[in-house]
Order: C-alpha cells, then sequence, then structure tokens
C-alpha cells in the first residue's frame, strides 16, 4: 500500500517523517515501545471512529454527534451495570443503543432529507444531554476486571486489545472502501448523490447503512474509553469529533465528499498522535495542543484549495466505476 502513495499522501507522508524525526532529537523517550504504545492507547477511541468517519464524508455527509454517542454508550452501560445488568449484557444493549443511534441520524438524512450538519448537530447534543441525565454528576466506576482489562492490560505481545481491533478493523474498511462495490457505491454517493440516484442506486439505504454502522464504531470506542478509564462520567469523550473530523480531513477526504482513502486518514492519524505526544512530552499544555489540532483542521481545508503544485494539492481521486 506504501508504493502507492501519491499528491497529498505523499505529502503527509514526508511530514509525518519529520514530525518522528523532531520528535525524537527532542526526547530520548519518544522512540521507546512504551510511548509508542502510549502515544496510540491515549487516543484509540478517537482514532478508531476515524475510520468510520472516513466513509461518511467520502459520501459527502458528516456525523457531529459520534464523540456523545460515545459518552451515551459508555454512560449505558456503566447505568445498567450499576443496576444490576451483568456486564456482558450491558455490553450488546450499549452497542444496540450506538445502532440506535445511528439509525435515527440516517433516517432523518436519508429518508426525510435534512442536511447531516443540522441533524448531527442536534443529536450531538441530545446523545450528551441523555449521557448525562443516565449519570447525573456521578462517576460509576468498580467494573468487572475483564472489562477493564480490554482498556488497561496488554492483550498480546504488550499490545493493548484496543490496539488490535484498530488494526483489524482498518484492514477491513480498506478492503471494503477500495475493493468492493459498496465502497464504489460510497464514492459515487459522494461525487454526485442525483447522478446515483438516476442510475438507480437506492442511495438511501446506502447512506442508512453508514450512519448505523457510524453509531455502532462510536458506541464500541465509547466502551473502550470507559474501560481503559476504569469509570464513565457524563462528559466522557466530550469534544472527541473535533479531533476525529480533524484526522479524517487532513487525510485528503474532501469535506465536500466523493474523494479520499483509508491509507490518507491512516497517515493523518499518525500524524496528530505524534504531534500530540511529542508536545505533550515537551511539557506544552493540553490547551496549546487543542489550538494547534485546530489549526491543523483549517489547513486540511484551505490547503488543497490553493494554486499550490500538483504534489500537494491533489487529493487523492475516488474510485472509477
Amino acid at each position: 500500500m506504501l508504493g502507492k502513495l501519491k499528491s497529498w499522501e505523499g505529502f503527509l507522508f514526508i511530514v509525518l517523517v519529520l514530525i518522528i524525526v523532531v520528535n525524537a532529537s527532542l526526547s530520548p523517550f519518544f522512540l521507546t515501545f512504551n510511548n509508542q504504545i502510549n502515544l496510540f492507547q491515549l487516543s484509540i477511541e478517537k482514532i478508531i471512529v476515524a475510520l468510520v468517519m472516513t466513509f461518511i464524508i467520502i459520501n459527502a455527509e458528516i456525523d457531529l454527534s459520534v464523540g456523545s454517542m460515545m459518552g451515551l454508550s459508555a454512560c449505558a452501560f456503566g447505568f445498567m451495570f450499576q443496576a444490576g445488568v451483568p456486564a456482558g449484557g450491558a455490553v450488546v444493549i450499549a452497542l444496540v443503543i450506538g445502532g440506535l443511534g445511528g439509525a435515527l441520524n440516517g433516517y432523518f438524512i436519508a429518508k426525510v432529507g435534512l442536511p447531516s450538519l443540522v441533524v448531527t448537530l442536534a443529536t450531538l447534543i441530545g446523545f450528551r444531554g441523555l449521557a448525562r441525565v443516565l449519570v447525573e454528576d456521578r462517576g460509576i466506576t468498580d467494573f468487572p476486571d475483564w472489562f477493564d482489562a480490554l482498556g488497561q492490560q496488554a492483550f498480546a505481545f504488550g499490545i493493548p486489545f484496543a490496539l488490535f481491533a484498530f488494526v483489524i478493523l482498518f484492514l477491513i474498511l480498506y478492503v471494503v472502501l477500495q475493493k468492493t462495490a459498496f465502497g464504489r457505491l460510497t464514492y459515487v454517493i459522494g461525487t454526485n448523490r442525483d447522478v446515483a440516484d438516476f442510475a438507480g442506486v437506492n442511495t438511501g439505504k446506502h447512506k442508512m447503512k453508514l450512519f448505523i454502522a457510524a453509531g455502532i464504531v462510536s458506541a464500541f470506542a465509547g466502551l473502550l474509553y470507559a474501560a481503559r478509564v476504569g469509570a464513565v462520567r457524563g462528559d466522557v469523550a466530550l469534544g472527541f469529533e473535533l479531533d476525529v473530523i480533524t484526522m479524517v480531513l487532513l487525510g485528503g477526504v474532501s469535506i465536500f465528499g466523493g474523494k479520499g482513502s483509508l491509507m490518507g486518514t491512516l497517515l493523518a492519524i499518525l500524524i496528530v498522535l505524534n504531534l500530540r505526544n511529542g508536545m505533550a512530552l515537551n511539557d506544552i499544555t493540553g490547551h496549546i495542543q487543542t489550538g494547534v489540532i485546530g489549526l491543523l483542521l483549517i489547513a486540511s481545508v484551505l490547503v488543497p484549495r490553493l494554486k499550490l503544485p500538483a504534489f500537494l494539492s491533489g487529493h487523492q481521486k475516488g474510485a472509477k466505476v
């Protein structure tokens, strides 16, 4: 896959190498195994959601509710567990809640025809409000050891379970997006929905599937977050959607749909994680880190639209049909 890097992805790869070199020169701890695992571990939930967000934005939509859905699923799990529901059953119900939340988004976007920006902004508020209603101002802890182990202990070779889940999900979604009819339709609908409708494609059904998938993956990420910190509160994953969307847009996925790739998203993920980690190792505060990420979000939208050399300005084209 690296042999296919070109244009914007090639530029991102160069930037990533430079960031790694600078970080390694500034801190002797940067390249240690523990720090590299920690680099992923502290943002693992965001990068998992970024994979499914890539599909959403390529399809010319957006989901601002992913962070709130992460919080809702985590709080629903904690609420049910505290109420006496077995942890395994609470996990399943939390994932179902994620699917239902995604279906709610999909219904108003795909069937009613409302803009995804408006719908998911509303559900961002609604899901977060429901999460706060479930747990109020208290934190819920004391989950089963097996659940906490999913986020806190090494799964194999010193690598946590969530990182394995990310790698497996990336490989599956890469094949789906680049090698299957579903992936090609994602590009085609994102390029021009009217043309896809005229060609007989059930675009509403396709969008519904994408938003349901986004809800389930977000719920899964929320559960992983609860396992990692060993507790849930009403503010779980608050503001996570900023980092998620930044990663996807920085990766070359067009905000207007129809263009982008998961490889670009992966490179952007590595850039953001290495930037945050490098700044943290050099005692740069979280507020400044957030500001840098915000500037990246602006740059990821503006830079490809400037009149730059083709190597910098070209996004990867969508799949041909």
